[in-house]
């Protein structure tokens, strides 16, 4: 099947919404499910201070990796979310398993936290394709973001909820 011409407004919202999408699980990834590894300091890490000022540079980052998926994904004419979740966490598995283990040759990182980022950030990258396979099947984009922004809300609650009722399911030690 072609693929229909789309203006360049299309596909850099499309871009945008799968970007907050993968911002969201990020949110709930790190806030929530990996916070506990956050906790006792390491030399690895950066203070929580400047970690926390250094966010938008970490989210500019997900900017990137959202267009390589856009791009990817309708130049390759995937159809529908799962061929594109599916691809998209193929491509996280190769770009985050490449960056972990560049990572693991030249640091101290605690493997713990560095599986969490490669199986998480894995996740993420199919959350994010999915998200564009949705988007290229659909005509507009609008019931798709506010889809996306539940989404968000979503993983902000559980997020909060996590940290606050003490079901962090990391482990709290290095």
């Amino acid at each position: 099947m072609m693929e229909r011409q789309r203006s360049f407004g299309f596909y850099a919202l499309l871009t945008l919404i799968s970007w907050l999408s993968m911002l969201g699980f990020d949110l709930f990834l790190h806030g929530g499910l990996l916070a506990g590894l956050y906790k006792q300091p390491h030399p690895f890490l950066l203070s929580p201070e400047r970690s926390f000022a250094l966010i938008p540079l970490g989210y500019l980052s997900f900017l990137l990796l959202a267009i390589l998926l856009v791009w990817l994904i309708t130049r390759m004419a995937l159809q529908g979310w799962r061929r594109s979740a599916i691809f998209a966490l193929q491509v996280g598995f190769l770009i985050w398993g490449s960056f972990s283990l560049g990572l693991i040759s030249i640091s101290t990182i605690p493997l713990a936290l560095l599986a969490g980022w490669f199986i998480g950030q894995t996740v993420e990258m199919g959350i994010g394709g999915a998200v564009i396979g949705i988007g290229l099947k659909s005509p507009k984009l609008g019931r798709l973001f506010f889809s996306v922004f539940g989404f968000v809300i979503m993983m902000v609650i559980l997020t909060v909820v996590l940290q606050n009722v003490g079901l962090i399911f990391a482990n709290e030690s290095f």
